[in-house]
Formats: C-alpha cells, sequence, structure tokens
C-alpha cells in the first residue's frame, strides 16, 4: 500500500507500507522524488512499490557504494557495455575503487574523496603489475571515467541528487609518442619473417601496409577482401570470444567501415596466400567454421582470438632480439611510414578509419611536424633566395 504528499513546489513523499514486523509494527518505506506533475509522483509512487514488494529497494541511508555497484552491474553494464569494456570496467572497481570508498554510504561520499582517490594514483608504487613508478595518466582518466559513469547512474535512478564526479575535473592524459619501427628495421623484421608461419607472415605484411588493428585483422573474411581490385572492405572485427565462439562485431563508428588499397605488390602476395588457404581449408573440413572462412584460422579452422597476434608477436621479438613494440604499434608504424612518404593526413586518416582527422593529427602531430618541416626545406631547392647564392 502507497500514499503519496506533497512536499514543495515539485517535491513528493512517497510511502509504502510493507506488511509488520515482529512486533507487529507497520514496515515503511520512505523516499522524496522531484516531480513536476501528481501523475508523475504517482507513476515513481507506483515503481517504488514494485521494488518494495521485489525485495529490490534498498534505503539510500543504508546504500553503501559496494552494494550499488551491484546493482549499477545488474541494470545498466550487463546491457549497455560492450563485453570487453565491462571486463576493464569491473577490474578497475575492483581493484581500485572498492578498496576505497566501498564501504562508503553512497549519499555521503563527496567530490573531496574522489580528488583524495584520484591524486593517491599518480604517487610512486601505485601500480599493481610490479613496476616501478605512478600509474599512467590514461589509466588515471579511465578510473575517473568509470567513477563518473556508476554516479551518473545513481544520480539518474534518483537514488542521490548529485555525482561527487560532477565537479571532479578528468585528469589530463599525456600521450606519449608511439613506439615504431623505421625502415631499417622493418627490413630486420621481414627477414626474421621468413622462417616464421605463413599466416603471421601475412598478418605483419597486412598490420604494416594496411594500418588494421588487431581485432580487424583477426575478424577479416575473405569475402570481404577483392583480390581483381585490391582492396579489403573493413567491416567487422572480433572484440572477445563466449564459450569458444567468436564476438563478431560492427565497427563503433561510420570511419571505422572503410575500403582500404592494396599495393600490387602486398596484392600479389595475398593471392598466393588465398591459393594456400584454400588448401588448409579443404583439408579442415571436420574442425573448420564453415560460416566464417577467416583470412587468419587456427590449425582448427576457425578464427584466432584477438590477443593471440600479441602474445605470438611479442614472443617473435625476444626470440629474434629485435627492439620491442607493441603489436599495436605495427598500426602506427604503417601511419609513420606514410607521413614519411608525404601522404597527405587525410587519407591516412582515413585508411586508419579515424572517426576524424582531429584525431590523426593529435596521434601523429609529432610526426607529422617533422614531415612539414621536411616540405617547407624543399623550397631551398626551388626558390634562389639572395643569401644563399652570396655564399
Amino acid at each position: 500500500m502507497g500514499s503519496l504528499q506533497k512536499r514543495g513546489a515539485n517535491s513528493w513523499r512517497l510511502t509504502v507500507t510493507a506488511g509488520k514486523d515482529a512486533k507487529g509494527k507497520y514496515i515503511r518505506h520512505g523516499k522524496t522524488v522531484r516531480c513536476f506533475t501528481k501523475k508523475e509522483a504517482e507513476l515513481e509512487l507506483a515503481k517504488f512499490q514494485i521494488e518494495i514488494e521485489a525485495g529490490t529497494y534498498i534505503a539510500p541511508e543504508k546504500l553503501v557504494f559496494q552494494d550499488f555497484v551491484e546493482e549499477w552491474h545488474k541494470k545498466y553494464a550487463l546491457q549497455e557495455l560492450e563485453l570487453k569494456t565491462l571486463s576493464i570496467y569491473l577490474r578497475i572497481i575492483k581493484n581500485r575503487i572498492l578498496p576505497i570508498i566501498g564501504h562508503l554510504r553512497l549519499d555521503q561520499i563527496k567530490p573531496l574523496h574522489i580528488v583524495s582517490l584520484l591524486s593517491d594514483l599518480y604517487k610512486e608504487g601505485s601500480r599493481k603489475d610490479g613496476k616501478k613508478g605512478a600509474l599512467a595518466s590514461g589509466s588515471i582518466e579511465m578510473v575517473h571515467r568509470v567513477l563518473k559513469n556508476v554516479f551518473n547512474r545513481a544520480v539518474e535512478w534518483r537514488v542521490i541528487k548529485s555525482s561527487p564526479v560532477a565537479d571532479v575535473k578528468a585528469p589530463r592524459v599525456v600521450h606519449k609518442e608511439s613506439e615504431v619501427y623505421d625502415e631499417e628495421e622493418i627490413q630486420t623484421l621481414f627477414q626474421a619473417l621468413e622462417n616464421e608461419a605463413y599466416h603471421w607472415r601475412m598478418m605483419i605484411i597486412l598490420a604494416l601496409t594496411t594500418g588494421l588493428r588487431r581485432g580487424e585483422l583477426v575478424g577479416l573474411e575473405w569475402r570481404n577482401v577483392n583480390l581483381e581490385k585490391g582492396t579489403i572492405r573493413v567491416v567487422q572485427s572480433i572484440t572477445d570470444f563466449i564459450n569458444g565462439s567468436p564476438v563478431i562485431k560492427e565497427p563503433k563508428t561510420k570511419k571505422s567501415k572503410r575500403i582500404i588499397s592494396l599495393s600490387d605488390a602486398v596484392c600479389a602476395e595475398l593471392k598466393e596466400y588465398y591459393e594456400h588457404c584454400n588448401q588448409q581449408w579443404d583439408a579442415l573440413e571436420a574442425t573448420r567454421d564453415n560460416d566464417h572462412f577467416f583470412v587468419f584460422f587456427n590449425q582448427y579452422g576457425k578464427a584466432f582470438y584477438p590477443e593471440s597476434p600479441y602474445l605470438w608477436f611479442r614472443g617473435f621479438l625476444k626470440k629474434h632480439k629485435l627492439r620491442y613494440i607493441k603489436f599495436h604499434d605495427l598500426r602506427h608504424t604503417s601511419a609513420t611510414l606514410l607521413i614519411n612518404q608525404g601522404v597527405h593526413a587525410k587519407i591516412i586518416s582515413e585508411r586508419l578509419g579515424h572517426s576524424n582527422i582531429t584525431t590523426t593529427m593529435n596521434i601523429y602531430g609529432h610526426v607529422l611536424l617533422r614531415a612539414d618541416k621536411e616540405a617547407a626545406n624543399k623550397f631551398d631547392q626551388i626558390i634562389p633566395f639572395k643569401n644563399r647564392s652570396e655564399a
């Protein structure tokens, strides 16, 4: 049984009676909501009563942050977040947030709690991987993002009136210059690749010449490769696996869906590799994934896990004593090589699938500046400047 009581201009007190306790006293639950009309208040009362009857309502004065996170997980995160994102968020909550504020009442967490939590991450020893130094600025910004997400839901669901994160400035991310290979290192890389499995060698070729992301490479199917036109259509990626099956997703943005041109030499290599794949495919009839003919598949004819290229590449570099860069840095190497060859940033942005050219400029600005200086110096070879002719 529920009742309404108007408290102010747009304030209503909701009360729901839920039986009696062991002493025979009525058990009443109440909360105040902000509504502009009585009809809105009645709707809130109906929802409140359903929560009470279902046993899912927790009074704000008893709700600690850790308990609310469970509600956030069940009622929001599982439905709205990508699997990979959810995994990252839950790891951050468990390792970085709950140990600090998990025990605090939700309505008593203030901006200063958030500021203190974030500032401690800048201190020496805040890393949990055994390495020296403070947590990277990008990781600290991610902690802020997770906190903001959770508290925004608490405000939306009217558990608290305002978010303690709202007035806390997001940490500034310091972008490090990408580790890339120069042309000489690429020559050495491909000499070492001669003795590796065909599919890994071909994957590195495509990573360097197309700038495809790791998930896009393992999710690439032959039906999206046009060997006659020499193009690759990027329409999907593999983000995760569930029960042994790949989770195939469309790109997040329109720009990520794109067509990439291949050089004549790469297309010729890919044609030979396609013949090799067909032979392998026929031999794997008993175990292969007949729904998807992936460009890169394992010994059972199925897609690689997204982590597989990274793990193989790390071991490959160590075995051949090559300078370590991340697998993702092959994408950065691809972009850097094109910049150094004078390719326009707009073309590079489209090949990489960036949402806009600003993203490209932000990531590769330092490389573009060097290329711009070299371009400017070319005028010295064209214009007969007075000072130079007198020298």
